[in-house]
């Protein structure tokens, strides 16, 4: 899951981590008012969305007096922001952090991320902040710094001081810098985040180490023991299939495909989409109902699979295990009665009560076309969708 930027920084504050002051705006008249709060000289004025290089693309300003704030505020609230995370369609800005200004003197990247390779987390930073690390790690990756952090005794001061040193913080700020790089720690491990990002990481004027950003993603399966983080949830900023389909308990992804697919377990799910690109199809979706899938969640399955309008033929390919080829071909039945599918419809079950789940789909009078392995029915409903 996803937060905004003021959001992450929130959370940083509550935990000692240095960010600058700023106070989160709806509409103009809020963003004017959070200027005056803040009392500063200059104020940042900066768009919210679940994206990153919002600096790019003109999302972020910088505000010298209140009619500066409100003029800004004006263009970005309602604005389709267009960056290279969002995609050609954007998205649109709905909140604002206004946020006083900091004197910069040198900006860095610290992040903390889980190495697969290692199993472990993993502290990363660099001299190179403000810029795409994506970019810094392709073009001059001797240019970033890893320590690997020890899960039975978690980061430790020298590591956190040898990396300050490495990145060039300096000297007199390296004390700063650690309890930093602590404190960050402590928020990627007690939140049960998946990466946290601070990009820049600055040093001013005055001598002070702060977030100027903050990137915080948390780990969805860990959600049911952070009620705190979850109340940060932004549905504007979601896929609405996919925070429908959240509601019953299903994993979807949107692809930019026209062949729908219903799949019990991801490993299945890749294989489907592997197979239906390997016959010259474009999935439309990954769509896991998962391994105790009842009828409701099926039909809700593929509710959510036609509300797509680009989607002009649905594979449904079961393997049933603990999941019952039965419940899945009641559902299926239901599911086409309900919503009046009139799309070409490829079945595969396999596994416990095949026969059955079969015959309830014959015995349905529905236009239903069955397939015997993935390949075949992979095969038949890309030749129905051309």
């Amino acid at each position: 899951m996803n937060i905004h930027e003021y959001q992450g920084k929130e959370i940083l504050r509550s935990y000692g981590v240095a960010v600058p002051n700023g106070r989160v705006a709806f509409s103009v008249e809020e963003a004017v008012e959070a200027a005056k709060e803040l009392g500063t000289s200059v104020c940042v004025v900066k768009a919210q969305i679940h994206a990153g290089g919002r600096g790019k693309a003109g999302g972020v300003k910088v505000a010298k007096s209140l009619e500066e704030v409100r003029t800004y505020a004006s263009e970005l609230l309602g604005k389709v922001l267009v960056t290279h995370q969002t995609g050609p369609e954007g998205k649109e800005v709905k909140r604002l952090l206004i946020e006083e200004g900091c004197d910069i003197k040198k900006e860095y990247y610290i992040g903390l991320v889980v190495d697969r390779a290692t199993s472990r987390v993993v502290l990363m930073g660099s001299e190179e902040g403000g810029t795409e690390i994506e970019e810094v790690a392709a073009k001059t990756p001797e240019k970033i710094f890893k320590e690997y952090v020890d899960p039975a005794v978690g980061l430790q001061a020298f590591q956190a001081r040898r990396l300050a040193f490495n990145i060039n913080i300096p000297k007199e700020l390296i004390n700063q810098a650690v309890k930093f790089m602590m404190g960050l720690y402590q928020v990627f491990v007690e939140k049960d985040c998946s990466i946290a990002e601070i990009n820049p990481l600055v040093v001013t004027g005055d001598g002070k180490v702060m977030a100027l950003d903050a990137k915080l993603n948390f780990d969805s399966n860990a959600l049911y023991r952070h009620k705190d983080v979850l109340e940060y949830r932004d549905l504007d900023e979601e896929d609405p299939k996919e925070v429908e389909a959240s509601k019953f308990d299903l994993n979807y992804i949107a692809l930019d495909g026209n062949i729908g697919c219903m799949v019990n377990g991801a490993g299945l799910a890749m294989a489907t989409m592997d197979i239906i690109k390997y016959y010259g199809g474009e999935p439309a979706n990954f769509l896991d109902v998962g391994g105790g899938a009842t009828t409701e969640k099926v039909t809700e399955a593929f509710k959510i699979i036609l509300s797509d309008p680009k989607v002009k033929g649905i594979f449904v390919n079961i393997f049933g295990g603990i999941m019952k080829c039965d419940v899945i071909a009641t559902g299926i039945v239901e599911a086409t009665k309900q919503v009046g599918l009139e799309l070409p419809l490829v079945v595969r079950l396999e596994g416990t009560n095949v026969e059955l789940g079969k015959k309830i789909l014959e015995e349905s009078g529905l236009n239903i076309t069955a397939a015997e392995s993935m390949a075949d029915g992979a095969q038949k409903i890309v030749e129905l969708v051309r």
